[in-house]
């Protein structure tokens, strides 16, 4: 029987993934202990790359598939089941590439992952207990998408709208937006719906009673 119950949470870039991931994570963190409750990024797994130059991982598409270490994550979400702690890796944005250090992710009662690619992946998709997707218009995601990059990660304007437009759109269309019909739960409008929210919650709170 499981122990751990695990949700992922999949859409387009700037769809609000995260903000629903953490809104979700902090509701349901005062009333439990991070034992019962934690939350994992798939954005951590992008792949090392210390065998390029600053100049070549600027050009690597982050969209496709290809850039993220899925296997790894495979590894540690099988891991977290079987109650055994695992070292996620720190991924740093600036300088497109995983830190030295690691942090350490003890096993949960439940755990939420996050990420554009979280129901693509078939090996992924046998890890997750509840699988929902983000539904946000690509307009609003590029909204937040150029004030996140250019307010959190020191991006110019014109490097945004230009990744964004050469693989940011084109990989939502070819890999993120057919994973909707994996889901089994459709989330309109991200952090911003606090009606989905409670539901969630709702939904997570009894299975930890």
């Amino acid at each position: 029987m499981r122990t751990t119950t695990i949700i992922g949470i999949a859409g387009a870039s700037g769809a609000g993934k995260s903000l629903f991931a953490r809104q979700l994570f902090e509701r349901l963190i005062k009333h439990h202990s991070d034992r019962e409750i934690s939350i994992l990024n798939e954005d951590s797994y992008y792949r090392q790359r210390d065998d390029l130059s600053f100049t070549e991982r600027e050009k690597i598409n982050y969209d496709h598939p290809d850039a993220m270490e899925h296997g790894l994550l495979v590894d540690h979400l099988r891991q977290l089941r079987d109650g055994q702690p695992v070292e996620v890796p720190e991924y740093d944005y600036t300088t497109h590439n995983r830190k030295k250090e690691t942090r350490t992710l003890n096993p949960s009662r439940i755990l939420i992952v996050e990420g554009i690619l979280i129901l693509h992946e078939p090996e992924l998709l046998e890890q997750l207990d509840l699988k929902v997707f983000v539904d946000v218009p690509l307009d609003i995601c590029l909204i937040r998408r150029l004030r996140r990059d250019t307010e959190q990660r020191g991006r110019s304007v014109e490097s945004v709208l230009s990744q964004y437009e050469s693989t940011v759109r084109p990989m939502f269309f070819a890999y993120v937006e057919p994973t909707r019909k994996n889901a089994d739960v459709i989330i309109p409008r991200g952090g911003e719906n606090p009606g989905a929210l409670q539901v969630m919650q709702h939904h997570l709170e009894r299975l930890l009673s």
